[in-house]
C-alpha cells in the first residue's frame, strides 16, 4: 500500500468513508437479530478479523523487531479499542436516531477532534495550524448537522 498511487488515494479514501456510513445500520441489523449488543459487537468483528489475517498472511512484510515494539508508544495499540467503541455505539444508537444523525455527529465529531490533533500534533502527527477556513468549515459542519438531525 506504500506504493499505492497518488491518484487513487483519494477515491479510496472517499470510498472508505461512504462504506463507513453501512456499518452502524448493518451492525443494528445484527444487534436485532441477535437481541445481545456485546454478542454482536463479537460477531461483527470475527469477519475483520478472518479477512486481515488472510490479507496479513498473502503479504510479504517482516514481522515487528523488539526494539520496533519497545519503541512504539504505549497508547498506540489502542486504535482498535476505540474503533470498537464506535462499532457499539452504532450498536446501541443509530436505530434510535437514524443514519443520517448517527453519521452526521460521529463525522462532526470525527472532524473537530481532527482538527485538534492537527493543530497540537497529538499522536505524532505533523501540525497543521487551525486556520479562520478551517474553523469555519467545523461550523459549517455542526450547522448541515443540526439541519440533518432536526428535519
Amino acid at each position: 500500500m506504500q506504493n499505492l498511487n497518488a491518484v487513487w488515494l483519494y477515491p479510496i479514501i472517499l470510498v472508505a468513508g461512504a462504506l463507513q456510513a453501512w456499518g452502524p445500520p448493518m451492525n443494528n441489523a445484527l444487534r436485532n437479530a441477535m437481541e445481545n449488543p456485546w454478542l454482536s459487537s463479537i460477531a461483527s468483528f470475527l469477519p475483520i478479523v478472518a479477512f486481515l489475517s488472510i490479507v496479513w498472511m498473502c503479504q510479504p512484510h517482516p514481522f515487528p523487531t523488539r526494539e520496533s515494539i519497545a519503541a512504539m508508544p504505549w497508547w498506540a495499540p489502542l486504535g482498535g479499542l476505540i474503533g470498537a467503541f464506535a462499532v457499539v455505539a452504532g450498536l446501541l444508537f443509530v436505530g434510535r436516531v437514524g443514519a443520517g444523525t448517527f453519521g452526521g455527529l460521529t463525522i462532526t465529531a470525527n472532524i473537530l477532534m481532527s482538527l485538534l490533533i492537527d493543530k497540537y500534533g497529538w499522536f505524532g502527527m505533523t501540525v497543521h495550524e487551525l486556520t479562520l477556513g478551517r474553523a469555519a468549515g467545523a461550523v459549517l459542519m455542526m450547522f448541515g448537522i443540526f439541519l440533518i438531525s432536526r428535519f
